[in-house]
């Protein structure tokens, strides 16, 4: 059985992963969602955050994670090797690898192309963490999306997928999960 992507984020009610300026602080990161989603989805939070908080990280259900640069610099400069307990896929054509950061693959081929080839290989699912850019250019490639729909609106920003035209997909819902902090757990598998 072939590996699936998964594009598993936190998403605004308007559509948003992220704020004009690339801002994610209005999403809740406190409330009854917490343990669910910790749970279902062991292993995406930051080592050092996981660690400290006493999240699990292992038994979750990828082993690989893939980031656009702008994603993955929001950690820097404290997380040049944020998910050293997954093997870590930054997709950038600008940047050199950043100091500390020995953990991650920089690559600037094409997402698609390194996708299909993880996608070939043993293990777990593959999580797409951000941002709307390579999840546009990789929207033909996702399986799954775990969408952690919070109960704010930007009105402007950086959406779930930025631009690329239009390309219908159809998607069928597995789960929705509402939580009492206003945090709806939305799972959707490709039709």
């Amino acid at each position: 059985m072939m590996r699936e992507l998964t594009y598993y984020v936190a998403v605004s009610i308007d559509g948003y992963i992220a704020g004009p300026n690339g801002e994610f602080d209005r999403f809740l990161v406190e409330g009854d969602h917490m343990v669910g989603i910790v749970e279902k989805y062991r292993g995406t939070a930051p080592t050092v955050l996981a660690e400290k908080f006493g999240f699990p990280i292992d038994g979750g259900p990828f082993d690989t994670v893939l980031m656009g640069w702008n994603t993955y610099a929001v950690g820097l400069p404290d997380l040049p090797d944020p998910y050293r307990h997954l093997r870590q896929i930054v997709f950038t054509r600008g940047h050199d690898a950043p100091e500390g950061s020995d953990g991650v693959e920089f690559t600037d081929r094409d997402p698609v192309e390194v996708v299909r080839e993880l996608k070939a290989e043993e293990g777990k699912g593959i999580w797409l963490c951000g941002g709307g850019s390579l999840a546009a250019v990789l929207r033909d490639e996702i399986d799954r999306l775990a969408l952690k729909r919070n109960p704010v609106h930007f009105g402007d920003g950086i959406p779930l997928f930025e631009g690329r035209g239009y390309a219908p997909a159809d998607f069928r819902p597995t789960a929705i999960t509402p939580y009492e902090s206003g945090v709806v757990l939305a799972e959707y598998v490709r039709s």
